[in-house]
């Protein structure tokens, strides 16, 4: 179990981020057309897992936004944006913030993503969504960096994210 904070107030996550050399678990994830995705629809790229509780919050949003930019260029990369929202919303946001270098991805059919990378969260007012993390993937799927942002309302350290996918 780890403890992050939100606004200075500890909440407890499920577990703890996959190690980095380890293998990322697999996953089902949704993405806006309401179709299912797991780890091997992204093989051979490099992957970034931005992991955030709601794209409807404002840091969220802005994380989406800078990560978007930074893909402009990164055609061997593909960022993955996961959140509770349901697919609707998700897709609403990447209309009206024209976000075209992200995919986002929803847990609205079960938990399970949250549960496998430890980032599930289980008190607190955001109890039952995720905290916020980035991981980034190699090719095969191995983990090269991730970070527990420790502070919910607080954005993660893109620049050390942005090196593992050199």
């Amino acid at each position: 179990m780890a403890k992050v904070t939100l606004k200075g107030n500890p909440v407890n996550t499920n577990g703890t981020l996959p190690k980095e050399g380890s293998q990322a678990p697999d996953f089902r994830l949704v993405d806006q057309e309401l179709n299912d995705h797991s780890l091997k629809d992204y093989q051979g790229k490099k992957k970034l897992l931005s992991i955030v509780p709601s794209l409807d919050t404002a840091v969220c949003s802005t994380m989406a936004k800078k990560i978007n930019d930074a893909m402009k260029e990164r055609s061997d990369v593909i960022a993955l944006i996961v959140s509770a929202d349901l697919p609707f919303a998700q897709k609403r946001f990447c209309q009206q913030e024209k976000t075209e270098n992200i995919k986002t991805l929803s847990m609205m059919r079960d938990q399970n993503f949250a549960k496998d990378y430890g980032v599930l969260i289980e008190d607190g007012p955001l109890a039952g969504i995720c905290a916020r993390a980035i991981i980034v993937l190699d090719e095969n799927d191995k983990i090269l960096y991730s970070q527990l942002v420790e502070e919910i309302t607080e954005e993660p350290d893109y620049e050390k994210a942005f090196i593992g996918l050199q």
